[in-house]
């Protein structure tokens, strides 16, 4: 029997997008370790210049979403989500690819990320060729009062 490929649609979003981040954010994020950002978070980056969203959906599901910036020559991977139903299915590798494209097609240099201690997708991120510059103790305070350290990563486009 063959297994049935993953159709995988990425799209330039927006502000209109935002009740699908919301969504996505509380189903992939685990609330304990409070790394999902508010609407108003969202949306006060979005206004900025140089930010761009890029959603991801699998049979028109949303099935992940990246938040990204550049300030002149520098990237930056705010936030990348997969709906824990379309995980190890390719959703997270699309969309940090359209990322790392997409800063490209801006003349980025780099692009840089942070994630959370323990979180699995540190395995993706070097996979994609990201290396670890730098390390912040504590930075992310959890609602149980729990901490962790965030690493920091880049990837050199030139």
């Amino acid at each position: 029997m063959s297994r049935r490929q993953t159709v995988i649609e990425l799209n330039t979003g927006g502000t209109a997008d935002l009740a699908v981040v919301e969504a996505l954010m509380a189903d992939a994020f685990d609330p304990r370790f409070g790394e999902a950002w508010t609407r108003g978070q969202c949306l006060g980056i979005m206004a900025l210049p140089g930010v761009w969203l890029t959603v991801a959906s699998v049979d028109n599901e949303p099935a992940g979403f990246a938040l990204s910036r550049i300030v002149v020559d520098e990237a930056e991977l705010l936030l990348l989500a997969t709906a824990p139903s379309h995980r190890r299915q390719g959703v997270g590798a699309a969309l940090l690819r359209a990322v790392i494209a997409d800063a490209r097609d801006k003349a980025a240099a780099a692009v840089h990320l942070e994630v959370r201690d323990g979180n699995e997708a540190v395995k993706l991120y070097q996979q994609a060729g990201f290396a670890k510059v730098g390390q912040r103790r504590d930075y992310y305070r959890g609602t149980a009062g729990q901490v962790s350290d965030a690493f920091t990563y880049r990837l050199a486009l030139s």
